[in-house]
């Protein structure tokens, strides 16, 4: 019995497996152009959504999705720079931060968004934080949730002196370096007061960079800003009397903002960029295009994803 029942499962995965295969090489070169957006016309607010742990990897899609990954955002933003019907952006943030070149680099490229003649609003979630923040500032307008937790301007160096440890479990490592700063912030040894003062020095460099991105997006004074970025996290409400917000509301306010300083007199139509989670289109809980259909959201799955979803399918992939 329970070879004959492993046997009809394997069948039913199997046709379903094929019936994938078939919709998307049926459909794959039917599927709009650039296989993210729909809709044409003056009054389309694009949504890009950052979200998780910014830095800079390769791509943030997959068929489980993928947080926070520059090379895929940059690319989103290059092709809202490109749009001349495009007129408003809201750029919705749920990230505690991350790396700061990967945060530097997006939000050079939301610059240029603006530079297109692009409204950008920001809209902060739960949590849009140090590196978030970093990229909220470069927006026209950033909105946020009463309780939304932002703030977070500063930069950290975490490291670790596992010495004693070493010591006691008796490992000694030997290290052959070609000056005399190539080890530093090593793990297996003190770190000398020079070395302190050249990571010191880094960190206080970008501090700098953050704390100038703060002033010129929020037009505050320096000194001001570095009065608010001691490092410490604040809730929208909180931002908002510090001039660190410009107004307190939800994501569908952002998007009548956006709309409003763009000049858009009839309902704007909200329009979704940039690559989502496969299986999260699969499962309903969000369509790449408006009105699509299950055929539509299965021609943009790759081959990789493809490959991933029978692994699924077959129970050697956890749900997300």
């Amino acid at each position: 019995m329970a070879k004959a029942k492993n046997w009809v499962i394997g069948t039913i995965i199997g046709l379903v497996i094929l019936s994938l295969l078939v919709v998307v090489i049926r459909v794959g070169a039917h599927r709009p152009e650039g296989g993210m957006k729909t809709g044409a016309g003056a009054n389309r607010v694009a949504v890009v959504r950052l979200e998780g742990t910014i830095m800079d990897s390769g791509s943030s899609g997959g068929l489980l999705g993928g947080k926070g990954g520059s090379a895929d955002l940059l690319e989103t933003l290059r092709e809202i720079q490109e749009d001349k019907e495009l007129k408003a952006v809201v750029l919705r943030i749920n990230s505690p931060g991350g790396t700061s070149a990967a945060s530097q680099e997006i939000g050079q490229e939301i610059q240029r968004v603006r530079e297109s003649g692009k409204v950008v609003v920001t809209s902060m979630g739960d949590v849009a934080a140090s590196g978030g923040y970093w990229i909220a500032a470069k927006s026209d307008k950033i909105v946020a949730n009463p309780a939304t937790t932002t703030g977070s301007i500063g930069v950290i160096m975490d490291l670790a002196n596992l010495k004693e440890l070493y010591d006691k479990i008796g490992y000694r490592p030997e290290v052959i370096k070609s000056g005399p700063h190539k080890d530093i912030a090593s793990s297996s040894r003190e770190m000398t007061p020079e070395e302190r003062q050249i990571l010191q020095t880094m960190v206080n460099d970008i501090y700098d960079q953050f704390v100038d991105v703060v002033a010129e997006g929020r037009k505050l004074p320096k000194e001001t800003v570095r009065t608010l970025a001691d490092g410490r996290v604040y809730t929208g409400r909180q931002a908002k009397d510090l001039g660190l917000v410009d107004e307190l509301g939800n994501f569908y306010d952002a998007v009548q903002l956006a709309a409003t300083m763009a000049g858009m007199q009839e309902k704007p139509e909200i329009v979704e960029y940039g690559r989502r989670s496969p299986l999260d289109e699969i499962l309903g809980m969000e369509s790449r295009w408006k009105g699509a259909s299950v055929r539509d959201t299965l021609s943009g799955l790759s081959a990789e994803d493809l490959v991933r979803l029978m692994e699924l399918l077959k129970g050697k992939q956890p749900l997300p």
